[in-house]
């Protein structure tokens, strides 16, 4: 059988890909192949599960599009499809004057991003959070937590009820692409299958730049995985915070800082931080993968991007090896938690793309080629805004393909 689209990912942005195609082309053969015996096992899996509101980007921009368009149809989806979510909102906390400064700057970002806050001050602040010390924060009123496996597991449930082919365990080791079709080969149980396509959509997350080496697609990007390190508090302090709270972040590097998140189980992490990794799924303590670190060592944009943020690493990678170091930076805003209540919890990667001239791509990054398109990078909050993503991708294919 001819399949009319193959989707590489069962990550939240694969499987969002994959139900709204089917959604939209209910006639249509769509495959979803996926390497590992559950859906999302890597990114989606291992992040902080919040749904976010969109404080950061720019206004205007793709991200902050995506991002307050992924938070209502994320909800939406949570409740046609009974999977739990909080609305808990979240805090962003300053703790001295040059915060309070990006603090204020941040409000009226939320503003033009017409995102609903509310500006406290410390004794506000106190008020909703009696455990949180500050000089002032705002109020996120939109952001929620969710667990984003159950979120991706029930949307490949509605994709094979609509007559969608979802298979797990197929590990894909080969493409190749002729006039008329792909050919997809997979490893399943020891053994190489191949399915045939009409067109490709890779969604590979860690992998993305390996998908489109398969092809022999030129790209100037590789993949370079950064760990997130989290912690978990102890059950007694699950009722510490009311809200997740974070630090104001500095703005030219936004994705760093240590939280306290709620989490849908009703417990509480502490994290992340961002320390270089050394194996792409390496969500132990301590990952080598020789294949990883070869590629990395191989590729300029790695030794630039290393050296462009020297200074950031070390501090970051003492403080994955020191534990107090780890406590200080949330010691910042709630001062009463001690090195004992930092217990052990999974780590997650992110997929950072990287320029062979060492910069971050923090938008979105694609490759194409006839019969295929590839999804190199997507920013986060990519499991936020993975519905929309989802359907900006379905746009883009069929731009080419009806």
């Amino acid at each position: 059988m001819t399949y009319d689209y193959i989707i590489i990912g069962g990550g939240i942005v694969g499987m969002s890909t994959a139900w709204q195609m089917q959604q939209r082309f209910p006639d249509k053969k769509v495959l979803l192949l996926e390497k590992e015996s559950v859906y999302s096992k890597h990114q989606t899996g291992h992040n902080s599960g919040v749904i976010h509101a969109g404080v950061y980007y720019a206004p205007g921009s793709l991200k902050a599009k995506f991002c307050k368009a992924g938070v209502a149809a994320t909800m939406e989806f949570c409740q046609q499809n009974d999977v739990p979510y909080d609305q808990c909102g979240k805090l962003l906390v300053a703790t001295n004057a040059l915060e309070l400064e990006r603090m204020n700057a941040l409000f009226e970002r939320c503003q033009q991003n017409d995102i609903a806050v509310e500006l406290l001050d410390a004794e506000q602040l106190k008020t909703r959070e009696p455990n949180i010390v500050g000089v002032g924060g705002i109020l996120v009123k939109d952001t929620a937590i969710v667990n984003y496996q159950q979120v991706t597991t029930k949307m490949a449930e509605r994709f094979i009820e609509m007559g969608g082919d979802a298979r797990l365990n197929h590990k894909v080791v080969g493409l190749n692409e002729s006039a008329d079709e792909i050919s997809v080969e997979a490893i399943h149980n020891d053994e190489k299958v191949t399915f045939k396509g009409k067109f490709l959509i890779t969604c590979s997350g860690l992998m993305a730049d390996r998908t489109t080496k398969m092809l022999g697609i030129p790209t100037d990007f590789q993949i370079i995985p950064f760990r997130g390190e989290y912690y978990q508090l102890p059950a007694k302090h699950n009722k510490i915070v009311n809200h997740l709270i974070y630090p104001i972040p500095d703005p030219d590097l936004p994705f760093l800082g240590v939280h306290l998140t709620r989490m849908i189980d009703g417990s509480v992490t502490v994290g992340p931080n961002a320390v270089q990794g050394w194996k792409r799924e390496g969500y132990g303590r301590i990952n080598i993968s020789p294949r990883d670190i070869w590629d990395m060592v191989t590729f300029a944009g790695f030794w630039r991007v290393l050296k462009s943020h020297i200074k950031t690493g070390i501090v970051e990678t003492k403080n994955s090896l020191w534990k107090p170091g780890y406590l200080k930076l949330v010691q910042k805003y709630c001062p009463t938690l001690e090195v004992s209540d930092l217990q052990p919890y999974p780590a997650g990667i992110r997929a950072q793309a990287v320029m062979k001239d060492g910069s971050l791509v923090h938008d979105f990054l694609f490759a194409e080629s006839p019969r295929s398109l590839h999804v190199c990078n997507a920013p986060s909050p990519a499991a936020t805004s993975a519905i929309p993503i989802g359907g900006y991708i379905c746009d883009k294919i069929l731009e080419r393909t009806v």
